[in-house]
């Protein structure tokens, strides 16, 4: 079986990091292959540059079309619905998934990010797919791109403003927002004051069902 992720911003090594992420949630059954926006940015942090991402995704589907399964790997979803209209493998992004699992059985929830201009935009994706009880987004402190850059800065930041979310009384379960963010959200999984989702492997065990393949564990 053959995955195709694809990063919506112009950073390889974000896309690397994901395919990481996913081929260890994936196992031996499937391969993942990454795959780059060609323009944009290398971080999408307002809703210009997710319209350009979306644009990005959705110029690469003639190079996917070998793929089994297809993953939008970044929180806006950019480009899915293009994606699905393109190709005839199931496409799963990584907001639908992680949103998806943190609103199981009606379980409220929120969405932990980096990137306050696009919180407008979550909300409008949170009621895009249903979600009644999705409680909002928190956001760190100081610039994305700077957060981003520094590992340990993401997890302390992230880790503040999911305490906040829990703290909020509102929320059961709270999904870290952005492809970007994988590897702080893989750190960060097990420790955290409620469940706390990955949308990464989320979008891979979603991909498996898609497919009528056994989920991943």
């Amino acid at each position: 079986m053959r995955i195709a992720l694809v990063n919506p911003n112009t950073n390889a090594g974000t896309t690397a990091a994901m395919v990481s992420i996913a081929a260890e949630v994936a196992g031996a059954r499937a391969r993942v292959e990454g795959h780059t926006a060609r323009f944009g940015v290398p971080l999408i942090t307002e809703p210009g540059a997710l319209d350009r991402a979306a644009k990005a995704v959705a110029a690469l589907a003639p190079s996917l079309s070998a793929a089994d399964a297809v993953i939008v790997a970044a929180f806006g979803d950019p480009g899915l619905a293009a994606l699905r209209a393109a190709l005839d493998v199931p496409v799963t992004g990584i907001a639908e998934a992680g949103m998806a699992e943190a609103g199981v059985n009606g379980r409220p929830f929120a969405v932990v990010t980096t990137t306050p201009k696009l919180a407008p935009r979550i909300a409008s994706t949170a009621a895009l797919y249903g979600h009644l009880r999705y409680a909002g987004t928190w956001t760190t402190d100081g610039d994305p791109t700077a957060l981003t850059a520094d590992a340990a800065a993401l997890e302390a930041a992230l880790t503040k403003a999911i305490r906040c979310a829990a703290d909020s009384g509102r929320v059961e379960a709270v999904v870290i927002g952005g492809g970007p963010l994988a590897m702080a959200a893989r750190a960060l999984s097990a420790a955290g004051p409620v469940p706390l989702v990955e949308p990464v492997p989320a979008a891979v065990r979603l991909s498996f069902l898609r497919l009528g393949a056994e989920i991943p564990v």
